[in-house]
Formats: C-alpha cells, structure tokens, sequence
C-alpha cells in the first residue's frame, strides 16, 4: 500500500487539507490544462517548483511520492523511449543500425516524462489532502448547474468518489492474491511472456469476485441505511470559500501567464 499514492487520504491539518475541496477540484483540472503550455526548460522548471512548493505545503514526504510512482514507472520510460527514437530533430547525438537519438527527441523524451510525472503527483495531492466525502461534495457542488438538464449529479459524484476510494482497496486485494498464489508456487514474475500471462489468469478471477462481493456489499449496506439517492438529502459538513482559495486560483491564472509569456 506503500507504492500507491493516487486514490489515498492521509489526513492533515496543513495549508493543503484546509483548502475548500471545490478549489483544489479546479486547480488541478485547470493545472492539467495549464501544464500543456509549457515546451522548454524554463517552463519545465516553474512547473516542477509549483509542484515542489504544493509538496512542501501539504507537507507530504518526497520518498512517498518516488514510491507512488513506482506503479507508473514503465509507462514514464517508454513514453520517454519513443520520443527518444522516433523523434527526429536536432542534431543526431548517437547512432547505431538503425537506431538514432537526435537532440530533439532527447529533449522532447524528457520534457513529456517530466510532465506525466508532475501530472501524477499534482492529481495525487487531490486525493492525498482531500476525503472521499468531501470530494464527492465539491464534485456535486460544482455540477450542480447540470442538474437542470435533469443530470442525476449526487450519483454520478458518489460514483466517482467510490472508484478513488476503491483504487487502494483492489491494490491491496491484487497484493494479498498475488502473495497467496505465490505461496502455491505459481511463478509471476518470471519466464516467457505467454506462461505469464497464463499465469496472470488466476489472479484476476478471484480479483474479480472480491469485487463484486465488495460492490454487493456496499450496495446492501447503503440500502439497509435506507440511501434513495441525493434526493432530499443534506450535509453535515458545510464547505466554505475562504481567501487561501481564491488566492490558489490566482496563482493558477497567474502560473498559466507566466508559462504562456516563456514559451518559446
């Protein structure tokens, strides 16, 4: 559970976990737009400082996020391999048959993997700083307009925040499966790519029954509690807007004018 950050809550009483969830829903959606201004080395370093900076306020440790990208280690080198070879700019740094690496596709290879990986974190602060109650509020709240095209919003937000919620659930069932079929001498990790995936086989029916147990249950408990969905239904919790909020959106526009005025 140590290796996954995205789905978690680690609870706080930081600049981050007071922030209103609604806030911190926009400044990441509008960081994932923001973040596709940047195109050289000067805006990759703003970016990878605002991330240093939301690290240091949510005062999350930098060895709990090198473990949560773990997980998506692969992905970030071969997106950075198939910049690396298939783009050819620049000056042609290396050759061998028919293989090359030219400036460009180094510098593109490692511009898109500091990207993904400041995308991932910045995400992960999301659910790290915020509980799944109160994202489910904010998601609400702020679809709340679409409710008059008569969009079920409570259920599709409740939907949402169960799947965040069930991310390092079905990690850990994946983890404890896994241990209990190696413990048969069934091999996972070794040998040809076919026998693995054969091997990948046992694991994800039981996976896939523990699922549905735990969804079953889920729904006959919400049931027993008698929910009839967001109907009639009030908060305990009330969000509030406060001036730390509306000053992480300024520096959202003013991040997304800096990086525009750098581009090259």
């Amino acid at each position: 559970m140590d290796k996954i950050i995205f789905g978690r809550f680690l609870p706080g009483n930081t600049y981050v976990h007071k922030m209103d969830p609604r806030a911190k829903l926009l400044f990441v959606f509008g960081f994932i737009v923001v973040v596709f201004l940047a195109n050289n080395t000067i805006t990759y370093s703003i970016l990878i400082g605002i991330t240093l900076f939301v690290m240091l306020l949510a005062r999350i440790k930098p060895s709990f996020l090198i473990n949560g990208l773990k997980p998506v280690v692969f992905l970030l080198i071969f997106t950075f391999l198939l910049h690396l070879f298939f783009t050819r700019e620049g000056d042609l740094l290396w050759e061998w048959g028919i293989l090359k690496i030219y400036e460009g596709g180094l510098r593109q290879g490692i511009y898109i993997a500091i990207r993904f990986a400041v995308l991932v974190i910045m995400t992960s602060f999301l659910t790290l700083t915020t509980s799944p109650i109160a994202i489910t509020d904010a998601i609400e709240i702020l679809l709340n307009p679409l409710k008059k095209i008569k969009v079920p919003v409570h259920e599709l937000a409740l939907m949402m925040s169960i799947s965040l919620r069930f991310i390092p659930t079905l990690m850990d069932e994946t983890d404890k499966i896994m241990k209990a079929q190696m413990a048969r001498g069934s091999d996972l990790s070794t040998g040809p790519i076919k026998d693995r995936i054969k091997a990948v086989v046992p694991l994800l029916v039981p996976l896939f029954v523990s699922a549905f147990k735990r969804a079953e249950d889920l729904a006959t408990a919400m049931e027993v509690r008698g929910y009839k969905g967001g109907e009639g239904r009030t908060r305990y919790r009330q969000l509030a807007w406060h001036s730390r909020d509306t000053l992480a959106l300024v520096v959202l526009f003013a991040l997304a004018g800096v990086l525009f005025y750098y581009r090259g």
